[in-house]
C-alpha cells in the first residue's frame, strides 16, 4: 500500500534547489516517487505505509530547505517517535545482514579452514571488521542498483553511515573476544554478538533518521 505526502518546501528558487531536495527524499528509505516544483514549493512524495511524514520534513530541512509552518529540524526532536524507531530497526537490521556475512564470513575461514595460519585474533577481527565493512556496502549497492544506476547505487552506498557500521562491528567483534577468549564462532556467541551489534547503533541510527531524514541503510 502506497501513500502520497505533500510537503510545501520553502527557501527553494532554481532548479538547483528542487534537485538537491528530490535527492535527499529519494535517499529516505521506503520513498517510492518524488516531484518537487518550485512556483509553488512543493514536494509530492510516494511512499510504502511505515514511512513517517517527520521523517521526510527531516530529509529536507537536513538539505537546508524549510517546510512551512515547520520549526527547524533539530529543534522538536525527541527520542518517542515510534515511527521512527521502527524504520531505523529496519534500517539497522540490513546494516547488520551485510556487516554479519563479511565479519563472520572472515572468522569462520581462519577458525576451520586456516586454523594455523598465525595470525593473532586483533589481526583476525581488524579483517573482519573491513570485510563486514565492504559486505555491507556491497549489499546495499545490490538492494539501490533496482531504483538507480550501478555507479549512482554505489555512491550512496558508500555514503551511508560509517560511524553506524564502525559501532556495530566493533561491539560484535568485542563480545567475541571478551566471550570467547579470540576470534572464535560458537553456537552460542552467535546470537549475543548479532545482538550487540543491533542494539550498539541502533540510537544513534534513530538519531540520523529523526534530526537528519538520513538512513544508515
Amino acid at each position: 500500500m502506497t501513500e502520497v505526502v505533500n510537503l510545501a518546501v520553502t527557501g527553494m528558487t532554481c532548479m538547483g534547489c528542487a534537485g538537491s531536495v528530490k535527492t535527499a527524499l529519494e535517499e529516505v528509505e521506503g520513498v517510492e516517487a518524488v516531484e518537487v516544483t518550485i512556483d509553488p514549493g512543493k514536494a509530492t512524495v510516494t511512499t510504502g505505509a511505515d514511512v513517517s511524514r517527520s521523517i521526510l520534513i527531516s530529509a529536507v530541512m537536513a538539505s537546508g530547505f524549510g517546510i512551512e509552518g515547520e520549526t527547524s529540524s533539530g529543534s522538536d526532536f525527541n527520542w518517542g517517535d515510534s515511527s521512527v524507531w521502527k524504520q531505523s530497526a529496519h534500517n539497522t537490521k540490513w546494516c547488520l545482514i551485510g556487516c554479519s556475512i563479511g565479519d563472520f564470513g572472515t572468522i569462520a575461514m581462519f577458525q576451520f579452514v586456516f586454523p594455523d595460519s598465525g595470525w593473532s585474533s586483533m589481526s583476525i577481527m581488524l579483517l573482519a571488521m573491513l570485510n563486514g565493512l565492504l559486505t555491507s556496502i556491497g549489499l546495499e549497492t545490490v538492494i539501490l542498483s533496482k531504483q538507480m544506476v550501478l555507479s549512482a547505487a554505489f555512491r550512496v552506498a558508500i555514503g551511508m553511515s560509517l560511524i553506524s557500521m564502525l559501532a556495530m562491528e566493533a561491539a560484535m567483534n568485542i563480545v567475541d573476544l571478551v566471550l570467547t577468549g579470540g576470534a572464535m564462532l560458537t553456537w552460542w556467541v552467535l546470537p549475543i554478538m548479532l545482538f550487540a551489534g543491533f542494539i550498539t547503533p541502533w540510537p544513534y541510527n534513530y538519531w540520523r533518521l529523526k534530526k537528519l531524514g538520513k538512513a544508515c541503510h
